[in-house]
């Protein structure tokens, strides 16, 4: 009767005027500065804390909430149109949207990524409402070894995003994983890699490869060719979706509705690791994978909703356990303590009214956000017909504003400029900037959950294989590893027998 009294309260607060106007406005900024290259939900909720300090936490929150979702959910727009991701959690989305976008199908694409978001945000609250106090005991058993054979099975997927060749593929992701391990190490407190510039002494930035290997190296290739016809421009092309694509839509959906809030629940998977397991894990079952990177529906409609639902996950371990899961997610942490809220078990039935409140909120949030973005997609889209010198001009300025707000720091202007002209030439020899963007993410979580897992081992291998969670994943990666290998063979010695 306790849960279903602060449901009650939590539903009056969500749906009364001041939650209402909040989440709408919370939505609204968050979705322009998922938009816009490298700003991020991170900077924005920084700044909204001192502005919260007056209000009423569970209003705060949600506002603060509705910021970080309508991030995730408006992030898509600029990996579509321009090829340069807003935040990390779209990177995969540009796989398939930037293409489509180029095929003159920008509208749809859109409205793929807005109703794959509105369903991953939607499905994943459902859960949290269902089973928040459960999945956080949940939580607390993914461990070091837990996680590292996570990240493990992960990069077993490299081949999946690779362009025909494996060969190239494994080379961007050791590649990825060299530029990870640049920087102070987190546990020896030694410098690596760093050749003696204090630069570096900080590590790269996700935003600074990411904005580098996509949008300038896309900015490269349309200088370089730029007596090219770029494609796209005259026709944003119709927004309808047939029953084709929406069947097409439908099982991606529902499976990373599930996959992405459990990746959420995890602390330190968060949206962008999701959105890539999406990707692959659709890519993998798909009958025709061959389709994927050219501008396919489901390698939109999968990352997107991964991506969503993780969003919402993430306040699981935020809420139930005080443990974010990311970079936001931590941000929002402080914002609560700040608030004077103690996240954790006690939450749910000390405050159950910010507990539940904010919950609700985000259907309201999700509902919001599909409103306020379908109609926007004809103007959003015209972004395309910018004639070419303008829109080049606007890329660049805002992928460096992007990364210079980060650290303030000029010299990450020159590496991403570096990784734009290494982008550009991976392109040119047809080496895929996804297995690089893969590796980077998870090599460095990897790392730090192996030397984690080796210090609660006291150095012995065995704890990966005496752990159920950790040795069924380690199959899953090397199942996952072994089987396209065995095809290949197998495929092989037909065509020689025939």
């Amino acid at each position: 009767m306790g849960n279903f009294d602060g449901i009650l309260s939590g539903l009056q607060l969500a749906l009364s005027v001041e939650g209402i106007l909040f989440v709408l406005l919370g939505v609204m900024a968050g979705t322009f500065i998922g938009m816009m290259p490298g700003l991020g939900p991170i900077s924005a909720i920084a700044i909204m804390i001192p502005l919260t300090y007056s209000m009423d936490p569970t209003i705060a929150l949600v506002l603060m909430a509705g910021v970080y979702y309508g991030a995730v959910f408006g992030g898509s727009t600029s990996s579509i149109l321009l090829n340069a991701p807003g935040i990390a959690g779209t990177v995969a989305t540009s796989f398939d949207g930037y293409p489509m976008a180029q095929k003159g199908q920008a509208g749809k694409a859109l409205a793929i990524a807005a109703i794959a978001s509105f369903t991953g945000g939607t499905v994943s609250v459902v859960l949290l409402m269902l089973f928040a106090p459960i999945l956080s005991s949940v939580a607390i058993v993914f461990g070091p070894p837990e996680y590292f054979a996570l990240m493990i099975l992960g990069l077993t997927a490299i081949s999946s995003l690779s362009d025909g060749s494996t060969v190239k593929a494994l080379i961007a992701a050791v590649i990825g994983i060299m530029a990870v391990t640049i920087g102070i190490d987190s546990q020896t407190g030694t410098a690596r890699f760093t050749f003696n510039n204090p630069n570096l002494l900080e590590g790269i930035d996700f935003l600074v490869v990411a904005l580098g290997l996509f949008a300038l190296a896309e900015i490269c290739n349309l200088i370089i060719n730029r007596k090219d016809k770029l494609k796209g421009n005259e026709n944003i092309g119709s927004l309808k979706l047939s029953k084709s694509d929406y069947k097409e839509m439908a099982g991606p959906m529902t499976r990373q509705s599930f996959l992405g809030f459990i990746l959420g629940v995890l602390p330190g998977a968060g949206a962008t690791i999701a959105s890539f397991i999406g990707y692959i894990t659709e890519k993998k079952i798909a009958k025709n994978p061959e389709e994927w990177g050219k501008g396919a529906v489901k390698g939109i409609a999968a990352p997107e909703t991964a991506n969503n639902a993780a969003t919402s996950g993430a306040f699981v371990p935020l809420l139930s356990l005080g443990i974010p899961g990311s970079g936001t997610t931590a941000v929002l942490l402080g914002a609560l303590l700040v608030l004077d809220v103690q996240p954790g078990p006690l939450l749910i039935t000390d405050r159950p009214e910010l507990f539940w409140g904010v919950i609700i909120s985000m259907y309201v949030g999700n509902i919001f956000l599909l409103v306020l973005n379908l109609p926007l997609i004809p103007y959003i889209a015209k972004v395309l017909a910018i004639p070419r010198p303008l829109l080049i001009s606007l890329v660049i300025m805002f992928s460096m504003i992007g990364v210079y707000s980060i650290s303030f720091n000029t010299f990450d202007l020159y590496m991403l400029l570096a990784f734009g002209v290494l982008g550009y030439f991976m392109r040119l020899f047809s080496f895929p900037a996804a297995p690089l963007i893969l590796a980077f993410i998870l090599g460095g979580m990897m790392e730090n959950s192996f030397r984690q897992s080796m210090t609660i081992a006291n150095n012995d291998l065995s704890i990966f294989f005496t752990r159920p969670i950790a040795v069924s994943l380690l199959a899953v990666a090397m199942l996952a590893f072994a089987v396209p290998i065995w095809q290949a063979v197998r495929s092989r010695r037909k065509a020689k027998t025939s």
